[in-house]
Parts: structure tokens; C-alpha cells; sequence
């Protein structure tokens, strides 16, 4: 069986683009539902205001649905970034490497989350949980 730098079998490195594709859908899906993409900057949406009237309370409820929006685009935004990175380095074939120690991730930490750019080792360190 063919295997690439990092040891990962094409099948492998196969699977991984799809989950992160389709998480990368699903992201853009989820963001669209309440913010519009930025034409200016890739990856960067902005949370469109809701008007639900006039009104006292109408007025506070639109204020909170957009303080719990920026916060939820955020998070979706952080997430997009991620796992457009991760394809980036597919594509580069540099995907599987530990940013920090530059050997190769294990392939249940990228199963789990494919977004890992760090071997559990260099993350413990970074997390000071040695």
C-alpha cells in the first residue's frame, strides 16, 4: 500500500478531505443563516442586526440576538479558518505534521478532530497539562 511523508495512506488523506469539506459546508451553512460573507476578506462574515420592531422590548431582543450572533459567528468563523487551513496543507502536502516538533500526527488525533495541527505531546506542553 502507497503511503505519502507523513506515512498516511492516500485513503487515508482521502477520507480526511471529505470530513473536512464537509464540515467546511456546514459551517458556511450554518454562518449564512445570519451573517453575509465580508467581499473583502475571505473567511470573515459580519452578523446582520435583526429588526423585530419599534418597540421597548422588541428593541432588547434584538440586541440580544445579535450579541448571542457575534458570538456564535465567532466561534464559526475560528472553526472555518481551521479546517481551511487543514485543506490548505492537504493540498500542500504538508497535512499530518506537528507545527511545533514537525513529526507526524497520530492518525486517531486527526480521525477525532482533522483540524489538529499539533501532536498530543507538543498540545500538553502548550497547555502546561504535563
Amino acid at each position: 500500500m502507497e503511503k505519502t511523508k507523513a506515512g498516511f495512506a492516500p485513503e487515508f488523506l482521502k477520507k480526511i478531505k471529505q470530513m473536512l469539506s464537509d464540515e467546511k459546508a456546514k459551517l458556511e451553512s450554518e454562518l449564512a443563516k445570519f451573517a453575509k460573507k465580508n467581499p473583502e476578506e475571505e473567511g470573515d462574515y459580519k452578523s446582520s442586526f435583526p429588526d423585530y420592531g419599534d418597540k421597548d422590548d422588541e428593541n432588547a431582543a434584538e440586541v440580544a440576538e445579535y450579541a448571542v450572533n457575534l458570538s456564535l459567528e465567532d466561534n464559526l468563523e475560528k472553526t472555518l479558518r481551521d479546517v481551511r487551513s487543514a485543506l490548505k496543507r492537504l493540498e500542500k502536502g504538508d497535512y499530518g505534521f506537528c507545527k511545533y516538533c514537525h513529526k507526524p500526527i497520530e492518525e486517531k488525533r486527526l480521525l477525532a478532530r482533522p483540524t489538529s495541527s499539533s501532536c498530543m505531546e507538543c498540545k500538553k506542553i502548550i497547555k502546561q497539562e504535563v
